[in-house]
């Protein structure tokens, strides 16, 4: 497996999906678990503990809320955790981002915004293309379509 993605509860798989479809996308193996950082906090640390005889590569973990998961996981793992925060219906995610990103020196996590899973899989994957042709290939094709479909649009609109 290249990526684990990892949500604190059922509610945000939803958005985690998107990821998925990415990931999907580009043929990159991953596995998606709910593990909640406050109500498994041991099964949280054992399967942390598996990363590397697992082979991940890197770490998606969406939550919201307080939005404890990709932190924990980035205290526990030298892997590269890229956080999601998932948008909550008291503060409308605002929560959750600044959970993720207010995070102390020495316990780095990347950082998407809210809801932006996809995004999580793109940068996750821009981390593989650094040792795997095969995707840094595919990740500028897809750049070259996301420009197109632009440049069919503006057109469309009479914009040259």
């Amino acid at each position: 497996m290249d990526v684990s993605m990892i949500m604190g509860s059922m509610s945000d798989q939803p958005i985690m999906e998107n990821a998925a479809k990415i990931l999907q996308e580009f043929g990159v193996s991953y596995e998606l678990r709910v593990i909640s950082a406050h109500r498994a906090p041991n099964f949280l640390f054992h399967y942390i503990d598996q990363f590397n005889e697992r082979g991940f590569k890197v770490i998606i973990a969406g939550a919201g809320g307080a939005a404890h998961l990709p932190g924990i996981i980035a205290g526990k793992t030298i892997l590269p955790v890229i956080g999601v925060p998932i948008k909550t219906k008291s503060m409308e995610g605002l929560d959750s981002l600044l959970s993720i990103v207010q995070m102390p020196q020495g316990i780095p996590v990347a950082t998407v915004g809210i809801d932006q899973a996809a995004n999580a899989a793109l940068l996750a994957l821009r981390i593989l293309a650094l040792e795997n042709s095969k995707i840094s290939k595919e990740l500028f094709a897809y750049g070259v379509r996301m420009e197109q479909k632009i440049k069919e649009l503006s057109i469309n609109q009479g914009i040259d």
